[in-house]
């Protein structure tokens, strides 16, 4: 074993612990699949990445990311944190126009922009997106999970860009943020559910009432700031791995923006709010460009910096 360079950040944030936490060691060259595995079993959030130097000579670093119990071909608030972190611990990139990250799905270009003296926002590019029509017993299963009347699902997809996740558009936001799922069931059905909905243009009671939710969650004490009002609320339900909620999930958001904006739900540029039910302000910026690519992006903050024994 030996000291290695961690940091453990805020993803999808610009204020400590309100984001999605992401642990990275910066330095995994040496480590076997089992050390690392160990490591991510051990951290015990939803994902640990380590970075290493490319294979590709194309790409600025390379990123395993693993869960507690497996590794992953992409995930989207790892790719926004490990960045951050390698960007933080002196990272050069290529190019002065993106990063490019080498993950198990390929190359991802990640793309930094300014917004404040000394912030800046990384966006990456969303990946390939594999989608199809769920099974309607599938379905009807996933809402009874759920608690969903059928009157409430506007639109469903199987959506895939290295992970998997049954999409639901629902009609309301309030709909949204009022489900309690029954993990036992959606365990049963091994499936993993991001749920959104679209606030009205004339949504003020709406987001009135989303305000006051969030006051609640936040033990009444929200963040100092709030941001801007989002224009999408999103939850996401992991039944594969035991049954919990994520706060804030990039990789949900990239599939949902890409199926939602092509069919014609979203506007090309929105902000995405998750987390308000686990006192969490999840801020997900997601753009289609004039090419047609959909960017996912998110601030980061560092919370944890120091070594690990690995």
């Amino acid at each position: 074993m030996k000291t290695r360079p961690f940091q453990q950040v805020d993803v999808f944030t610009d204020q400590p612990y309100f984001g999605n936490p992401l642990a990275v060691v910066l330095d995994g060259q040496g480590l076997d699949d089992a050390a690392m595995q160990r490591f991510a079993r051990w951290t015990n959030l939803s994902e640990t990445t380590f970075l290493l130097p490319p294979h590709n000579p194309a790409a600025d670093y390379r990123v395993r990311i693993f869960t507690p119990d497996r590794e992953l071909d992409f995930a989207g608030h790892p790719t926004l944190g490990s960045c951050h972190s390698w960007l933080q611990a002196g990272g050069t990139p290529r190019s002065r126009e993106f990063i490019v990250q080498e993950c198990r799905v390929g190359l991802v270009k990640i793309r930094p922009e300014p917004i404040a003296a000394g912030r800046q926002r990384l966006a990456f590019a969303a990946p390939l997106l594999k989608r199809s029509a769920p099974s309607p017993a599938v379905l009807a299963q996933i809402a009874a999970a759920l608690g969903l009347k059928a009157s409430q699902i506007i639109a469903a997809q199987v959506l895939d860009n290295g992970l998997a996740w049954h999409g639901l558009l629902l009609d309301s936001p309030d709909t949204v943020l009022q489900i309690t799922p029954d993990y036992q069931a959606l365990a049963k059905l091994n499936v993993d559910v991001g749920v959104a909905s679209i606030y009205p243009r004339n949504g003020t009671p709406q987001l009135i009432a989303r305000a006051s939710r969030e006051a609640q969650a936040f033990g009444g004490k929200p963040p100092a700031d709030a941001g801007p009002a989002p224009d999408l609320e999103v939850r996401a339900f992991v039944g594969s791995v035991g049954g919990f909620e994520d706060p804030v999930t990039g990789g949900l958001n990239a599939s949902l923006a890409q199926w939602l904006i092509a069919d014609k739900h979203a506007p090309e540029r929105y902000l995405a709010s998750q987390g308000v039910c686990l006192g969490r302000a999840g801020q997900v910026y997601i753009e289609r460009d004039a090419s047609g690519q959909v960017w996912v992006g998110g601030e980061s903050v560092t919370c944890i910096a120091g070594q690990a024994m690995l």
